[in-house]
């Protein structure tokens, strides 16, 4: 494919690693157009059309530290993917994670995992494989996460050792091949808390651009069990009362959201 050439009038995803390069003004801080990057930053750069599931259409490209040097800080910003959840408006956060996973996907799929050979792009989100013909997609790893209640008042919240920072979340982890969604959050609870649960129902998902996952949450009811922690996984693990929580997830997470729908529900 010929490389797609900046759209003026197009908000430009701009990264430099995980960090995203931002536009002040007055009002706060958004995403750039197409036209207001300067042009010596992308010079030379594969420029990706990303589609949104709102129909709309952004721009994805990936700076090298030199070329994201030369912004002017006076009129740019540079923050982290995570962090810029607190700049943008949800939708412009939103398109900016589609936009990350397409730069890391396309970082990682330039030579064919079958054989080696170094893939085309065939689509803005399919490569192949000149030799084998192998086809490559941005993949998405699935995970759950769960929200354990015990009675009306109790929640189950753990603090993993991947945590940065103090907050206790919920338990959560990756689904295996051959298990469903369902299957996969009664695994998760077992192993990382040696408990059991029961009444395992969907609440709702999220992309979750870290750099490409797909969080599916859950609510469930305790069935049983002491608690005895996964130590490679967790640092602490206990049922807390709504009146005596610790200090919860940003609320850019599912996590967030499932506890605060549990706090509304009581």
């Amino acid at each position: 494919m010929e490389k797609t050439l900046i759209n003026p009038v197009l908000p430009l995803c701009a990264f430099c690693g995980d960090r995203l390069l931002l536009k002040k003004e007055a009002g706060g801080t958004r995403l750039p157009l197409g036209a207001e990057i300067p042009g010596q930053a992308v010079r030379g750069r594969d420029i990706h059309s990303v589609l949104l599931p709102t129909g709309e259409t952004v721009q994805a490209v990936a700076l090298d530290e030199k070329e994201a040097s030369e912004t002017d800080a006076g009129e740019w910003l540079f923050v982290g993917l995570r962090a810029s959840f607190d700049y943008l408006s949800l939708a412009d956060y939103r398109a900016a994670g589609k936009a990350y996973q397409i730069l890391y996907w396309d970082a990682h799929s330039r030579f064919c995992p079958a054989c080696g050979t170094k893939t085309e792009q065939q689509t803005p989100i399919m490569k192949r494989c000149p030799r084998c013909g192998f086809e490559l997609y941005p993949p998405i790893a699935t995970a759950i996460i769960v929200l354990v209640r015990r009675g009306k008042d109790e929640i189950l919240m753990v603090h993993a050792r991947n945590f940065r920072g103090t907050f206790y979340g919920l338990v959560a982890g990756f689904v295996e091949a051959g298990e469903t969604l369902e299957q996969c959050v009664a695994r998760e609870v077992r192993e990382e808390t040696g408990l059991s649960v029961k009444n395992i129902r969907y609440f709702d998902s999220q992309p979750w651009p870290y750099p490409s996952g797909l969080m599916v949450g859950f609510m469930a009811d305790y069935d049983g069990g002491s608690i005895k922690l996964q130590d490679d996984e967790l640092s602490a693990a206990a049922f807390y009362h709504r009146d005596n929580l610790p200090e919860l997830p940003q609320k850019l997470s599912i996590a967030r959201r499932l506890i605060e729908a549990w706090i509304q529900e009581g």
